[in-house]
Formats: structure tokens, C-alpha cells, sequence
């Protein structure tokens, strides 16, 4: 046989070889199984060595190529420890040999809606709320952290204006009108606010609040107010001829007062505080300067509107509804954990 008769092997340039042969690298990097490299190995002794110059299709690690069984440990595991991020799940599932990338674990929290914190907090309460399972210390802990109003579920209120909490907040990010505090009394059924800014915390301004707005707005839906829960403040608690309690026993409300030493306010009105801190007065800030506390308080009672009429509130114990909704259902189911 002569030279001419062998036929010559098609030469393959030394960028084409790494390129074919960094696939089948990273084929193995990123965990291609014994069947993908299978298949690979007899595509090059058919096709020859140009058949791998495109990347291999090796399914990455995501939810829907990750076992079952997997899947349901991640979701087991993100809300017993609802603050565990993504990358400590997957460090934890290694201690039992379960190796899954925290990328792919964001992928599986994502897909069922618990990839963030409150995502998963929400499931949590939600799933309590319907079988009643015992809560860990950690769990109870974020979840009063992040809902102060689940504290407060072993004492609940059976209708609208039953039990009201009130307290007082000094709003210190406006300083530019001088010492001012927020009036605020909350109705522990449905969340529905009542607020009145002022520069005073003398009792007087704790009795206008619930003389003006609170009590004629319950009695005008004949549901008369039974105990209002105050701390030992001095605008609340004092002898017998203080105003506040004075106005209290007038109308015959029971004060129920927080001991002091639980060093805490009501879980009702601490959730208000935040959202109104939030929602209202830290963008106020961010606004021109208002020119008068008469000013301040049309703006409060705009947003306040949209607080009690418009925005749902979701978790315990509203669970998605809006104040006034709740107020004005005849038939309201109670839901309590």
C-alpha cells in the first residue's frame, strides 16, 4: 500500500484541541453524571474530536434536577430556622452528605416563595396558625421580632373596641418644630388607629384622644369600649384624682396597665409604631419641612386614613385584612396561635 493509499487523519489545531478538551473538563466540574460523559465518549469515536467544540448540555444543579427528598429537607430546614440564609443551609445539609450548592438552594426557597426572611416568617406563622405545632424558642423569638402582635395572642379580643392599647411616642426626627409627641390608641381586634401629634404628654392630651375620636367612633357602631391597656407612664398611672384614670372610670373602661418590669409596650401599638415610623415619618423627612404641628397633624391623618381604609395588614391577627374591613365584617373569624 502506498502513501497516497492511507488516509490522513484531519489535522486539529492546538486551540481547538484545549477548547474540546476544557468542555469535557468542565463537564466533570460541574458534576456531569456517568451517562453525560458516556454519551461524550462515544460522540468523539464517532464524530471525532470536533463534535465537542461546543459545550456539553450538562443539566446544572437547580430545583427541578435536585431529588425530592432534597428539595423537602431545604424547606423543612428554612422554616424550623426561618433566619438561616441560604449558605448556611447548604453548609448544614454537607454535614450529612448532602452537597448542594447555596445557588441552587436560593433557586428551591425562590421557586416556593420563601426566599426572603419575611417569606419565610409569614409561612411559618401561617402553618402554625392551621395545625397549632409547637414553636421552638427560635422561632417564637423571630417571630414576635418581627410581628410585636403575636405577643399578645394568649389575650385576645373577641370584637372590634372590646380592648383598645394606647401609649405615647416623642418623635425625635423633627426637631425643627420642637418637642412633639404622637397620642396613639390601638383597637387589639382589628388594628385600626387613632393618633393625635402633640407638643405635651400631660394626661389631659391621653383623655382628648379618647374623647374626640376613639370612643364617639365605637359608639357611633355601638360597640362600646371595655378596657383601654396603658403603661405606667405618668400621662396614664398615678392617684386617684389623675385625669386619665378619673376619665377611665367616668365612662366606666377598665385600665389595665403592663407591669413595669416586663420593660415592653404593647404588642399592638409596638407594630403601629413601626409601620408609622416607616411609612410616614421617616419619608416626611425626606420632604420639605412642614410649618406647624396643625400642619403635621393633616398630613398624619391623611396617611392615617390610608392605614386604616386602604392597607391591608397582613399576619396576626388581621391576617391580609384592612382595619375598617375587619371593623365592619358581621361574620369575623378569630384566628389566634
Amino acid at each position: 500500500m502506498s502513501c497516497s493509499d492511507k488516509t490522513s487523519p484531519t489535522r486539529v489545531s492546538i486551540n481547538d484541541l484545549s477548547l474540546a478538551l476544557s468542555n469535557i473538563g468542565n463537564a466533570y466540574h460541574r458534576g456531569a453524571s456517568p451517562s453525560v460523559m458516556s454519551e461524550l465518549k462515544q460522540k468523539y469515536q464517532s464524530e471525532g474530536i470536533e463534535s465537542l467544540y461546543a459545550a456539553p448540555l450538562v443539566p446544572k444543579s437547580h430545583p427541578k434536577s435536585t431529588p425530592p427528598a432534597t428539595v423537602q429537607r431545604i424547606l423543612g430546614l428554612c422554616l424550623e430556622h426561618p433566619g438561616w440564609g441560604c449558605i448556611r443551609i447548604s453548609e448544614h445539609l454537607k454535614k450529612y452528605n448532602i452537597k448542594i450548592s447555596s445557588p441552587t438552594v436560593q433557586n428551591i426557597l425562590i421557586k416556593y416563595h420563601l426566599g426572603t426572611k419575611t417569606e419565610r416568617l409569614n409561612a411559618l406563622e401561617t402553618n402554625h396558625a392551621a395545625d397549632f405545632s409547637v414553636l421552638s424558642d427560635e422561632q417564637l423569638h423571630l417571630l414576635e421580632a418581627a410581628n410585636p402582635c403575636l405577643r399578645e395572642r394568649n389575650d385576645e379580643s373577641v370584637r372590634p373596641g372590646e380592648v383598645l392599647a394606647q401609649d405615647t411616642l416623642f418623635l425625635k426626627s423633627l426637631k425643627h418644630l420642637g418637642k412633639l409627641y404622637l397620642h396613639i390608641v390601638i383597637d387589639t381586634f382589628s388594628s385600626y388607629a387613632f393618633g393625635l401629634i402633640h407638643p405635651s404628654k400631660v394626661p389631659d392630651c391621653a383623655v382628648a384622644l379618647l374623647h374626640n375620636d376613639v370612643l364617639p367612633f365605637f359608639r357611633g357602631r355601638q360597640l362600646p369600649v371595655a378596657a383601654v391597656i396603658t403603661n405606667k407612664n405618668r400621662e396614664y398611672y398615678g392617684g386617684p384624682r389623675h385625669h386619665y384614670q378619673l376619665y377611665l372610670a367616668l365612662n366606666e373602661i377598665d385600665h389595665r396597665v403592663i407591669q413595669s418590669d416586663l420593660h415592653r409596650t404593647n404588642g399592638f401599638i409596638e407594630r403601629f409604631e413601626n409601620i408609622a415610623v416607616a411609612e410616614f415619618f421617616n419619608p416626611l423627612c425626606q420632604a420639605p419641612p412642614l410649618q406647624s404641628v396643625e400642619q403635621l397633624q393633616e398630613e398624619f391623618e391623611r396617611w392615617l386614613h390610608h392605614y386604616n381604609a386602604e392597607r391591608p395588614h397582613d399576619r396576626y391577627r388581621n391576617l391580609g385584612a384592612i382595619p375598617l374591613q375587619r371593623i365592619g365584617s358581621s361574620n369575623i373569624q378569630t384566628s389566634s396561635l
